[in-house]
């Protein structure tokens, strides 16, 4: 059974279409179609349910799929552990992460990384948005938000509390609010879909809605308009470390509540190991984030 015919089979299972799956090899379609073909001649039953648009997996497929994974995963495994043997960590990884935490945090973990292993390549995405590991392929994902899928795995890299705050131009000119009521009288600044902010109020969890003249889908743009003098915000820690050290930004304690903690977390699809280089890029920036954390 050729490594390469199981590799087609996950790509045509994450990316739903044979035309996809062709496009992202390099290949035409009657070559993925003629491979998947022999690869269900082998194993004597059929894998995916097939249209003129999709394919889906039949109950085989669904069953086959877990296997599959866990087989180029142990290949993958075993070429970069007998690599690193001799050469270091080598191989592309594709990393995706926050801005503000991926330019101030994961790019110099990651330079000081490929500058020890000269043959380690690292694609990194920056992005505030949630991107699909599986359907993208990416081996890494630098997230500040819990899991919302039991297909991924997280490791705690470092604590990130969410903080309060304004520019000091605009608590002198309107002061700080005082309890949670108070935001009420206050421009809240947001980021798309997320229009309340959690506190905690005595044993309870709130999520607390908030009005304000500006939202945005980048963090990089709320802490901008914050600094700005625009409202208050709430960010997390590590995106608003040096606005507060610098004394550009103030943090606002309330009275009556606090704002629940939030992390950061390398995420990985489910494996049963992890690949080397996935597991020096995670200690590269847990590293990083302990050298920065005050």
């Amino acid at each position: 059974m050729l490594i390469e015919n199981i590799a087609l089979f996950r790509s045509i299972a994450s990316l739903g279409t044979l035309s996809a799956t062709a496009r992202q090899m390099g290949v035409p379609v009657m070559t993925v179609s003629r491979r998947l073909a022999s690869l269900e001649s082998e194993v004597r039953v059929r894998l995916f349910h097939r249209t003129s648009r999709s394919v889906s997996l039949t109950p085989e497929g669904e069953a086959f799929l877990p296997y599959a994974i866990s087989l180029l995963e142990t290949h993958d495994a075993a070429l970069a552990a007998l690599a690193a043997g001799d050469s270091g960590l080598q191989g592309v990884l594709k990393v995706t992460a926050p801005n503000l935490i991926g330019r101030s945090i994961i790019v110099p973990a990651l330079t000081r990384l490929m500058a020890d292993n000269p043959l380690l390549k690292v694609d990194l995405t920056l992005t505030d948005g949630i991107v699909d590991l599986a359907g993208t392929g990416l081996d890494l994902a630098i997230r500040v938000s819990p899991l919302n899928s039991s297909e991924l795995i997280a490791t705690r890299l470092a604590s990130n509390p969410r903080v309060l705050c304004a520019a000091p131009d605009y608590i002198r000119r309107f002061g700080k609010p005082a309890v949670v009521a108070d935001l009420v009288g206050h421009p809240c600044l947001t980021l798309h879909g997320i229009p309340s902010w959690p506190f905690h109020i005595g044993e309870e969890l709130r999520w607390i809605r908030v009005n304000g003249p500006f939202t945005a889908n980048s963090i990089e743009a709320v802490r901008a308009a914050c600094l700005d003098g625009a409202g208050l915000a709430v960010m997390t820690y590590w995106d608003v470390k040096e606005c507060l050290q610098q004394g550009c930004l103030e943090r606002i304690e309330m009275k009556d509540a606090e704002l629940p903690e939030l992390g950061i977390w390398g995420v990985y699809p489910t494996r049963r190991q992890i690949p080397p280089r996935t597991r020096a890029v995670m200690d590269a920036i847990k590293a990083q984030l302990v050298q920065h954390e005050t």
